[in-house]
């Protein structure tokens, strides 16, 4: 039985299809969920640090914009978990020079966590060496179960056309 499941969001269209189905579980498994988002400073700072004519408050406020935004998706995780009548925590986290999937899995040891769920992009290749993955990140060091709820491959608009056409 899974009776704390921690539910990583960001916003994305993974991540909702993962909340989707952590919503499902603890429908079934009369569970709680943790809701984290974990705002990544030090890849803001990495970006700007070569843009030294760039004010500092500029970079402030961008942050300050990203914090303010994970606090909206964690308000419309928690509408979505309330409306299905389930209890919920929340929590925004922001970190600088800690990877994602470290703050993903120490919250879910301090937090007891039974199960993690996690929506995935499912890239491969070249872009995910680029990007990196905070879901495997976590799948590779956790102990606590995970669940990984791929998106499916949103076609793009020209493969779209071309799929009509056949």
């Amino acid at each position: 039985m899974f009776r704390r499941i921690l539910v990583p969001i960001d916003g994305s269209h993974a991540s909702n299809l993962g909340l989707q189905e952590a919503i499902k579980l603890a429908k079934d498994q009369n569970a709680t969920l943790f809701l984290l988002h974990v705002v990544d400073e030090l890849l803001v700072t990495q970006t700007y640090d070569g843009m030294a004519y760039l004010p500092s408050q500029y970079i402030e406020e961008f942050l300050a914009g990203l914090r303010e935004s994970g606090k909206k998706i964690l308000a419309n995780a928690e509408a979505k978990v309330q409306k299905q009548g389930l209890k919920s925590q929340s929590e925004l986290v922001a970190t600088l020079g800690h990877r994602v999937s470290d703050i993903i899995i120490d919250k879910a040891r301090k937090w007891k966590a039974d199960l993690i769920v996690l929506g995935t992009h499912g890239r491969r290749g070249l872009t995910r060496l680029v990007m990196g993955s905070d879901a495997e990140g976590v799948v590779r060091s956790t102990r606590v179960p995970v669940l990984l709820v791929r998106a499916p491959d949103r076609p793009s608009t020209r493969r779209g056309k071309e799929s009509k056409r056949k």
